[in-house]
């Protein structure tokens, strides 16, 4: 067993190799802008902070550790083209030859769609949700956020808001192979609101407002991937037209 595994495993260590070095070498260009991309970054917080309120930092090392953060972070931005690459690559040997075809057009939307969730996160997501948790307590207590921390917020936001938005993505390529439905999708509703609000909870802060506004956007999605499905799937509505 593990013979017939291991081709599998040398073609998936080659894609993550290839992977991290992208990932390596973007994050080696973006350290050299980092403050610019940190101001970028720290823009929904500054507009949501109080009057004499001010970003500070606690520990002597966090300013060279957010350095990093900030570069990381933007290195996997930058790379994750090279990575949606390298994963339709790793996945692409056990396709048909019609299907391999779909290379460019699911990097690219791919791409494009954690981008809109990265972007929607970004001028929608972050202002409302700093506005409201900074300015609950502002009569009673001087924000003083700290940057390391603001940042780890920023990141893991940006990130699960990122991979949600990759749901119809996923859900036009396992459509097109034939592996879900619109009726399956249909069928597991129910589970996958559950599911969804259970990945929010997990991927956003302990408050309940982050959570609703990634878990609304993801149940969106969902039914939206169930027209995609249905659409992209012919096979389905005619098996169904037959049952009737």
């Amino acid at each position: 067993m593990f013979e017939d595994l291991k081709p599998h495993l040398i073609e998936l260590r080659k894609r993550l190799i290839i992977s991290c070095v992208a990932l390596i070498v973007a994050f080696g260009i973006c350290f050299g802008f980092w403050q610019i991309l940190l101001d970028f970054m720290i823009e929904p917080l500054k507009i949501s902070l109080p009057a004499k309120s001010d970003i500070i930092f606690k520990e002597v090392t966090e300013p060279f550790f957010t350095a990093m953060k900030v570069s990381f972070f933007a290195g996997l931005m930058l790379a994750v083209p090279v990575i949606f690459w390298q994963f339709w690559l790793f996945v692409a040997p056990g396709l048909y030859d019609n299907e391999k075809k779909y290379v460019i057009p699911f990097v690219l939307s791919a791409t494009a769609m954690f981008g809109a969730g990265a972007a929607f996160c970004y001028y929608f997501v972050l202002p409302v949700g700093l506005s409201f948790l900074i300015n609950f307590g502002g009569q009673l207590f001087l924000a003083l956020p700290s940057i390391g921390e603001y940042v780890g917020f920023f990141t893991k936001l940006i990130i699960a808001f990122g991979l949600s938005f990759e749901l119809p993505v996923i859900t036009f390529f396992l459509a097109k192979i034939g592996l879900v439905s619109d009726a399956s999708l249909r069928a597991y509703f129910r589970y996958a609101v559950v599911g969804i609000f259970i990945f929010a909870a997990i991927m956003t802060p302990p408050d309940i407002l982050s959570q609703i506004m990634l878990a609304c956007p993801l149940v969106g999605l969902y039914a939206l991937s169930i027209y995609i499905a249905k659409l992209v799937n012919p096979a389905t509505n005619d098996s169904e037209m037959e049952n009737e």
